[in-house]
């Protein structure tokens, strides 16, 4: 690992002047960046911690409107809050799902979601095209845990579970640009391959994602799933997150958002169209199932994610 300046910003205004003429690297909990810069997949010569900027760090409750969640807050105290237990219960199940203890004490909400890449091939020493080679060596060659769809010309997977389970909760987030701070629907923040193959998401490299904004889910039960190889230590291979409305035994409307599949937590929209009416007994949760991913594309060796995904489906809407 090269030298590097240490930076620790007293206010998020102080961040940007620190792109202007170095490459920077934002650090927050350090659980991925640490990574990243120990196999130099970043050119960077700053390391701006951003734990010195004050009020990154609050869980606020605004009383009928919704949550407030500062990027800085840690997965640990998102798993083990009441609040979000009880009202947002698809973030706290995925909180809980995240790594491992230790890592979820030192990991912060904010680089949860926004964590790069976990594909091997961009992360060693191969000239991939996020890396300014020309080629994905996943689509030939080792891809079983890469996308099986929304994954041309690049197939990784987006590797959060806190982002899939916000994405079903209508998350907005907080930018901060150096200036001024915007809003920024869930929905809107993440890129896929196809539309730059250099990035997973819209923020610039001085931009801050300061805090993330969960409306109020009043009579909606929402709940995440995951199936990772070895639990703690390994990503999704497959997730999804659910959030419904329920009159009795039918499903009202709502929504599911499958993770560990796509290059980002995917809004899949057929089995989306289906849902609102959907009745929640055993034959009709199975042929809802296969509504999933009937899209897909796998590559030759992942085809297992699109039956991995629908009987995650199957088993969350049979305990909801």
């Amino acid at each position: 690992m090269k030298n590097f300046k240490y930076i620790q910003p007293k206010s998020l205004s102080e961040v940007k002047k620190y792109f202007s003429d170095n490459h920077s690297v934002l650090y927050a909990g350090g659980t991925d960046v640490l990574g990243l810069v120990k196999k130099e997949v970043y050119n960077y010569e700053n390391m701006i911690d951003l734990k010195s900027v004050p009020d990154l760090d609050k869980v606020e409750e605004v009383k009928g409107k919704g949550l407030k969640i500062g990027a800085l807050v840690k997965i640990s105290e998102i798993a083990e809050s009441e609040i979000i237990k009880n009202k947002y219960t698809a973030l706290s199940d995925a909180a809980q799902k995240v790594a491992s203890p230790q890592i979820r004490n030192m990991a912060t909400l904010g680089g949860n979601i926004c964590q790069r890449p976990r594909c091997w091939y961009y992360r060693d020493d191969y000239a991939c095209l996020r890396k300014d080679g020309d080629y994905c060596y996943a689509e030939e060659g080792e891809n079983k845990y890469h996308a099986v769809i929304g994954g041309s010309p690049c197939f990784i997977v987006h590797p959060s579970d806190t982002a899939v389970a916000l994405m079903a909760l209508d998350a907005v987030f907080n930018i901060f640009d150096g200036n001024a701070e915007r809003e920024v629907p869930i929905s809107e923040f993440f890129v896929q391959p196809d539309e730059d193959v250099y990035l997973e998401n819209i923020l610039k490299p001085y931009e801050v994602l300061t805090s993330v904004f969960i409306p109020e889910q009043k009579n909606k039960v929402s709940r995440f799933i995951k199936f990772a190889e070895r639990d703690v230590w390994d990503f999704a291979m497959a997730s999804v997150a659910v959030k419904v409305e329920k009159n009795g035994n039918k499903i009202t409307g709502g929504k599911i958002i499958l993770g560990g599949v796509a290059p980002i937590p995917w809004y899949d929209e057929k089995i989306n169209k289906g849902i609102s009416g959907l009745t929640l007994d055993e034959k009709s949760i199975d042929e809802f199932s296969k509504l999933a991913l009937q899209d897909a594309e796998p590559l030759s060796k992942n085809g297992y994610k699109i039956t991995l995904a629908r009987n995650l489906i199957k088993m969350i809407l049979s305990e909801i």
